[in-house]
């Protein structure tokens, strides 16, 4: 029996700069890492490249004053209010530096006493002893001082994000609830900046009166003065480039992965899977915060990492019908009760919950790379699809 499982490797590529070759790139750091640390490639091998090299190579960023020309050309009125945007410096703060230059009057609806991915502004106990309801009451900005004061900030930034985002916009005003429908109280002219929520947001908008309606996605989902862009995601999944930019969600990710692979198959004959992956689908038990600020993990994969894992929960056989078994009987058993698995969700052995093989993997991927200097915008997983049985 192998005495090794799963392993990821984080592997060291160049700095990628707009204009490379990602692809050949990719390649390139694969096969060299094989042959310096003297590793083998297998079939069913994963290959996950980090968005945002791919983004890099193909020179998507946008600059603030871009965000704004196309904020304007949708609300030619000049006012309009932002709802449920995340409370974050490296992902909303240039996006709203833009859409205030873009208009004349801003309302900025925040959800409360979190945003969409956990980043708390309120804690519960303040609610609590306040006597607000989240469900139920909108609080203005003066309100919302008046019961919490001065000195809420971000458990892990130390920023109070009311002030702050205030400050890149001395023509809004905040207001603090979690039905969007309130904010038709202010303006009928509304950019929905949630993520995950996006679609039921805009739909509650439209069916209740809203005028012009548009999402982060719609934003940028052409090129405007030459900036890049996104046809699915906008300037959904971007992130800070520098103080008056951004760097978009890459786009064209079906061609990067499916060369990826390819190029591999034609060096080395092995059939690798490729994916491209951006933020993991994760919970962080301190802060509370769900990792997952992009759309999706993953914006393109090659096919065998379609679907979900079908798992016996080994611990569960060998404590039930396998109890009692000497080893070599259990070992048996276990090898025939996997090999026989059916993926039937109604077996009662069934282990791990349904996520998707793209969540799951591009979650270790993301915990493998980080977003830091560690230097490895690519990861190798070799015997993910092994079990005991292999």
């Amino acid at each position: 029996m192998r005495t090794v499982g799963t392993v990821a490797r984080g592997l060291r590529a160049p700095l990628i700069k707009a204009g490379d070759d990602i692809v050949q790139i990719a390649v390139d750091s694969i096969l060299a890492a094989s042959k310096k640390e003297n590793f083998e490639l297998h079939d069913r091998d994963i290959i996950g490249i980090t968005e945002a090299a791919v983004a890099r190579a193909q020179g998507n960023y946008a600059s603030c004053k871009q965000i704004a020309v196309d904020i304007r050309k949708k609300y030619p009125s000049g006012t309009l209010a932002i709802t449920f945007p995340i409370l974050s410096r490296n992902r909303f703060s240039n996006i709203l530096k833009g859409i205030a230059q873009g208009c004349d009057k801003l309302y900025i609806m925040l959800s409360y006493p979190a945003d969409e991915v956990g980043n708390e502004l309120i804690p519960y106990d303040m609610l609590d002893k306040a006597g607000v309801n989240p469900y139920t009451d909108m609080l203005t900005e003066k309100v919302y001082r008046e019961k919490f004061g001065y000195d809420i900030t971000h458990v892990f930034t130390h920023i109070d994000y009311v002030e702050y985002y205030k400050s890149f916009c001395d023509h809004s005003e905040i207001i603090f609830a979690n039905d969007v429908r309130k904010i038709l109280d202010f303006t009928k002219h509304v950019l929905c900046c949630d993520i995950h929520t996006r679609f039921r947001s805009k739909r509650l908008l439209k069916e209740a009166g809203g005028e012009t309606v548009y999402g982060l996605e719609d934003v940028l989902s052409y090129s405007v003065d030459g900036s890049g862009y996104n046809e699915q995601y906008g300037l959904l999944g971007s992130n800070k480039a520098t103080e008056d930019s951004i760097k978009l969600f890459p786009r064209d990710c079906e061609a990067v992965v499916t060369k990826i692979a390819q190029k591999i198959k034609e060096i080395s004959g092995k059939q690798v899977e490729v994916m491209i992956y951006g933020d993991g689908a994760f919970k962080d038990p301190v802060g509370h915060i769900w990792e997952l600020a992009d759309p999706v993990v993953s914006p393109a994969f090659t096919q065998g990492l379609g679907g979900t894992p079908h798992e016996l929960k080994l611990k569960f056989l060998l404590d039930s019908e396998f109890s009692g078994k000497s080893e070599d009987e259990l070992k048996e058993a276990v090898g025939k009760a996997i090999k026989a698995k059916t993926g039937n969700p109604e077996d009662k052995a069934l282990g791990t919950t349904p996520r998707r093989y793209t969540d799951l993997v591009g979650s270790l991927c993301d915990l493998m790379s980080g977003s830091g200097d560690k230097g490895t915008p690519i990861v190798l997983i070799q015997g993910y699809f092994d079990n005991y049985a292999s």
